[in-house]
């Protein structure tokens, strides 16, 4: 098994719930949750490391370090599974809700002996709780929404989990003799948000290999089926991976008819009857003579048809089909189109790195521009000033076209407060070279206030982008509950770009907001939101989420040259 960094900070993640569950110190806690951070968003594989270079991670100190390495040595830590053994295993499955959180769930089984999800949904519906302290309407309607999301997500998996697992998959299975194609297909090719089992495809004349490569695989822990034609496995994270081994000649209608949709299929199907064809996974046939008319790419398939190749990201048969056979269907934006990230952070506040890392970092990722987006004022437990935020403008300065000569924009994350207003005057706010906007507390308002309230951001003349607009956290915290319309129509009139942050856990705006808002001719931004080195790469799930938008480069203003984003940053604002 490869213990991941990821896996670490999970770990650690744990042990801080653990203590403050069991009445442990609230400063230790949040020793452990900042060193799980840190370990999660450091750009290296902490396995290779010693204790001495475990401890130059910012906040990992000797205890922690140790704790690491025990970790990799044995696949367990001795603290943790002592605490994990004085929690009950009901308490575990309530501490997964969302929005109930690990005091809570330890309250709840102490004091009314609710052990699972459903004992709590039930006790909740009874009124139960009412007579707990801390438990109102309020909160019992939040819990609820929590179950609600739990279970909706059920065996789901975020984009950027399904993706490395599935190249860490390709890359074992092409260097087999005998593979002449491998990629992954399904709705993870697509770049749906969320994902189910995985499905992988590989194009050779011999199967066995393959079927038996994929069941030895390190990261294997269990075969459900192996065979000739399919062979299914789960992985250590729990994921179920397919694998189907095709002719080559075949490569192209496999591929195809494996990746989806089934609406997208259904339709193509359709169109294969009208023309007197047939359209499986094996090929497109004359319906009558059986006779093979295309197979071996997807281009072929699509092209015999009368459309053109069809983007996997737009396969979800809504108008993709018509726009092709009508020869309009957009070029949408790749992340090769991207020239740069407009909503970045450093350790000056809730980052992890210093900006002269994140700089360089961004300059070999190929980009000609980067902004450097900290947060603002009004979120105090980032402690800024005035005097941090203007000497980090003269380090930005400084550092301008140094690496790669990439040009550095100094912005900052402002705080939209429950009425709309943001952090610092307008005067102050005259000398960022741009300006993003998000919605961090009161998540709770109702619609017409929140509506008002993104709207008079939108008005702000310095704001220049709506962050992650919705604030939805996938599968944890729903998004706000506002008239988006409005707000679309808003953000149209004053300029105001909205969001497509690519956090794996955000992708906020998600694809069918996207494709609202473009109707009202709304631009986008598509941003890392990165913390960390390693966020950096995030960005092509922002742009696979700007595809299932049928976003154009022209839609996204990150595409831009320089010149012209300037120019839309300056809003209504005389130059």
């Amino acid at each position: 098994m490869v213990r991941t960094n990821e896996e670490v900070e999970a770990l650690l993640q744990e042990y801080a719930d653990l203590i403050a569950i069991t009445g442990g110190e609230a400063f230790k806690a949040r020793s452990y949750e900042k060193a799980a951070r840190a370990i999660g968003g450091y750009p290296h594989d902490v396995s290779h490391l010693g204790a001495d270079e475990l401890r130059e991670i910012p906040g990992v100190g000797r205890s922690i370090a140790e704790k690491v390495i025990e970790y990799f040595r044995t696949g367990k830590v001795a603290v943790v599974e002592e605490r994990r053994a004085g929690i009950p295993a009901g308490v575990r499955e309530l501490m997964a809700i969302p929005t109930l959180g690990p005091k809570r769930a330890m309250m709840l089984y102490k004091d009314l002996r609710i052990s699972s999800v459903d004992e709590l949904a039930d006790a909740i519906k009874a009124e139960r709780l009412r007579g707990l302290r801390g438990f109102g309407e309020k909160t019992e309607a939040n819990i609820l929404h929590g179950i609600d999301l739990m279970r909706q997500a059920g065996d789901r998996i975020l984009l950027s989990t399904a993706a490395e697992t599935a190249e860490d998959i390709v890359t074992a299975l092409s260097g087999i003799s005998g593979c002449e194609d491998c990629a992954y297909a399904g709705s993870l090719r697509r770049m749906r948000e969320t994902i189910g089992d995985l499905d992988v495809l590989v194009a050779a004349d011999r199967s066995a290999p393959f079927m038996d490569a994929l069941t030895e695989l390190p990261s294997t822990a269990e075969v459900l089926v192996h065979g000739a034609k399919k062979t299914s496995v789960r992985t250590v994270k729990g994921i179920q991976v397919d694998l189907r081994v095709v002719r080559p000649d075949s490569w192209g209608a496999a591929l195809q008819y494996f990746t989806g949709s089934k609406a997208h299929n259904i339709h193509t199907r359709t169109i294969a009857v009208r023309s007197g064809l047939k359209l499986s996974e094996y090929g497109l046939f004359d319906a009558e003579s059986g006779q093979l008319i295309a197979s071996r790419s997807e281009e072929e398939v699509y092209g015999r048809l009368g459309l053109p190749w069809i983007p996997p990201p737009l396969r979800e048969d809504r108008g993709e089909i018509q726009a092709g056979l009508r020869g309009e269907l957009p070029e949408v934006v790749t992340e090769d189109d991207v020239r740069g990230d407009l909503h970045t952070h450093t350790d000056l506040t809730d980052g992890l790195a210093p900006l002269e890392e994140m700089v360089a970092a961004a300059a070999a990722r190929g980009l000609a521009y980067y902004a450097v987006t900290d947060h603002a004022p009004d979120m105090a437990m980032q402690r800024m000033t005035d005097e941090k935020m203007l000497a980090q403008r003269e380090h930005v300065r400084a550092l301008d076209g140094r690496h790669r000569r990439m040009r550095l924009l100094h912005g900052t994350e402002l705080n939209i407060d429950p009425v709309g207003d943001v952090d610092w005057p307008d005067a102050f706010l005259q000398g960022f070279d741009i300006c993003v906007a998000s919605v961090h507390s009161h998540f709770g308002l109702d619609r017409d206030a929140m509506t008002r309230r993104l709207v008079r951001a939108c008005e702000n003349p310095h704001v220049n982008i709506i962050g992650h607009p919705t604030t939805r956290l996938i599968g944890r915290r729903p998004g706000i509950d506002a008239d988006l319309d409005e707000v679309f129509a808003a953000c149209a009139r004053t300029g105001t770009a909205l969001e497509i942050n690519a956090q794996p856990d955000r992708l906020d705006l998600c694809d069918e907001d996207i494709l609202r808002a473009r109707e009202y001719g709304v631009k986008f931004a598509v941003d890392t939101d990165a913390h960390a080195l390693p966020h950096l790469a995030y960005l092509r799930y922002g742009v696979g989420t700007a595809q299932r938008g049928w976003l154009t480069p022209d839609d996204v203003i990150n595409t831009w040259p320089l010149r012209r984003l300037r120019t839309f940053l300056r809003k209504d604002r005389s130059t």
